[in-house]
């Protein structure tokens, strides 16, 4: 399992069944987008046009500087009123002066459980999850895709299982897309391994859409409000 994060592979199992120019990601990294107390990012889940769930992250600064951020993650296939599929997530991770701190994660999958969590000490990330357990080396992000800092790495730790994943990006250009009846600039990128995720970040470096096919269907987020 090698690209984008272990709920892309996930949503294969529900799901059934770059163009020439593309540049891969280089020393010309940007400034992170740096949220704000308070700020709530929601993204509604379409699979082929039609609601699957939704994807929030909140969140909160300590007067000590601390940023925690909590994501919220569900997903479901119902046939009449029988759910024939659901899958959760629920993560949280801390931020002190733009490094990760710790990070925790639950996952449920169709009655599947997987859980994971890591702490830093010194440098490296100590973690226990049910995909891996060890220390990883630092810096390393979590597979929450808010950080638009992951496309300049070529690996990231799995908020569901604490695996550490292998990755490829390519930088595809530069697209104009619409959220909430604004129109947005953004760099588009896709994420490359076993399966390829498309990642939009605006000017100020907000994620903004994801997108990707699995065994023939398409798997879309659409963020339901602008962000600060």
């Amino acid at each position: 399992m090698r690209v984008l994060t272990c709920l892309a592979l996930c949503l294969m199992n529900v799901a059934g069944s770059a163009a020439d120019q593309a540049q891969f990601v280089s020393s010309s990294v940007v400034e992170a987008w740096s949220p704000k107390d308070g700020t709530r990012i929601d993204f509604e889940v379409l699979r082929q046009g039609d609601p699957f769930g939704r994807h929030s992250l909140q969140f909160e600064r300590g007067d000590n500087g601390r940023l925690s951020v909590s994501t919220d993650v569900e997903l479901s296939v119902k046939f009449g009123f029988v759910t024939v599929y659901k899958y959760t997530l629920r993560s949280e991770e801390v931020w002190q002066d733009n490094a990760l701190v710790s990070v925790t994660g639950i996952t449920n999958k169709n009655g599947d459980r997987f859980t994971m969590q890591a702490r830093k000490d010194g440098n490296a990330m100590l973690v226990e999850g049910t995909g891996f357990s060890g220390s990883v080396p630092v810096p390393v992000i979590p597979s929450s895709h808010w950080n638009r800092l992951q496309v300049y790495r070529d690996q990231m730790l799995s908020t569901e299982s604490g695996e550490l994943l292998d990755i490829d990006v390519e930088r595809l250009g530069r697209d104009t897309i619409i959220v909430a009846g604004e129109a947005l600039e953004t760099t588009h990128y896709r994420l490359k391994s076993d399966l390829n995720v498309d990642l939009w970040y605006d000017d100020q470096s907000r994620w903004v859409k994801l997108l990707f096919n699995a065994r023939g269907q398409q798997i879309e987020y659409v963020l339901t409000s602008l962000y600060e």
